[in-house]
């Protein structure tokens, strides 16, 4: 392409300007007038010039590519945490190293899946509540309160025995709270509230589906949760405080909480919670929840 234009250009310059009145035009006049036309043009190295800057050549830009070519750069060792980087001598393991951050290639991996482990407040004040016992809780409580700080709201030992002394200390926080008791023999078993207990003249129930009972009767933490055949979730009077019923109770205290019973019922489908029907109580505690984590990782 470049030769064609240098020959096209070459030729048209070089041939005279046409004749018009030649006889009266003087040579030298002619001369001029060629030698102007001419000018932007003296000679071929100017247009080839020109033209190899307009189209260079193959080899000129190969040569210009080979000048702008930068070596990529190679890794060295780099220690990250417990891993170290060897060098990458291969393109691909480059492009991936430099695509990556270094920081979530070598990061040692969390298993997310792993289930918190909680531990139980060094505070918890507690004749009943285990170490196994605390992680049952974690596991069915409500999610309002889970990684809540737990907040002893009565206990015989502390308050003495009685039924109106624990039903206004579970006003003392907001939200559910958990009635944890036992017999003489050893079984624990209790049953989780909504609100703070509210007593009514008469016999009426109250509580949600959130309403639970267990024990630890059978071996292991056992939890009975409502079936639906009823709604008789728990009864709260100044002399009594039931949980469940057709049937009977799954859980019964009197107003002194000295004695319980418990036995089947159609709310929670529950078999006996304690070792007797009838037990004399070993100690009754009851405790609220705050917003405030104590759970560790």
């Amino acid at each position: 392409m470049k030769k064609k234009l240098t020959h096209i250009f070459s030729d048209h310059h070089s041939s005279p300007p046409p004749s018009s009145s030649s006889s009266s035009s003087s040579p030298s006049s002619t001369s001029s007038d060629h030698d102007q036309a001419r000018s932007p043009f003296k000679d071929e190295s100017y247009v080839s010039s020109m033209l190899s800057y307009l189209f260079p050549s193959n080899e000129s830009i190969s040569k210009k590519d080979e000048d702008d070519y930068i070596e990529p750069m190679q890794l060295k060792s780099i220690r990250c945490g417990k891993t170290i980087i060897s060098k990458q001598d291969n393109e691909e393991q480059l492009q991936t190293a430099r695509g990556t951050s270094s920081c979530d290639v070598f990061v040692d991996a969390i298993d997310l899946q792993t289930p918190k482990k909680y531990i139980p407040d060094q505070n918890l004040d507690s004749v009943f509540i285990t170490s196994e016992l605390y992680q049952f809780f974690q596991s069915c409580l409500p999610n309002i309160v889970k990684g809540c700080r737990w907040v002893l709201l009565y206990s015989t030992v502390k308050h003495g025995i009685s039924l109106r002394t624990l039903i206004r200390n579970s006003y003392d926080l907001p939200g559910p709270c958990l009635l944890i008791t036992g017999d003489t023999k050893g079984a624990v078993f209790g049953g989780m509230v909504n609100s703070p207990l509210t007593p009514t003249p008469q016999r009426k129930y109250q509580g949600t589906v959130q309403t639970f009972v267990f024990t630890t009767l059978y071996g292991p933490p056992t939890l009975f949760r409502p079936t639906g055949a009823n709604r008789y979730f728990y009864m709260c009077l100044n002399d009594m405080l039931a949980f469940g019923g057709g049937g009977s109770f799954a859980l019964r205290l009197d107003g002194e909480l000295l004695m319980g019973t418990s036995g089947p019922c159609d709310t929670f489908g529950n078999q006996r919670l304690a070792h007797n029907d009838e037990f004399e109580l070993k100690n009754v505690e009851l405790w609220g929840f705050t917003h405030s984590s104590r759970y560790h990782s």
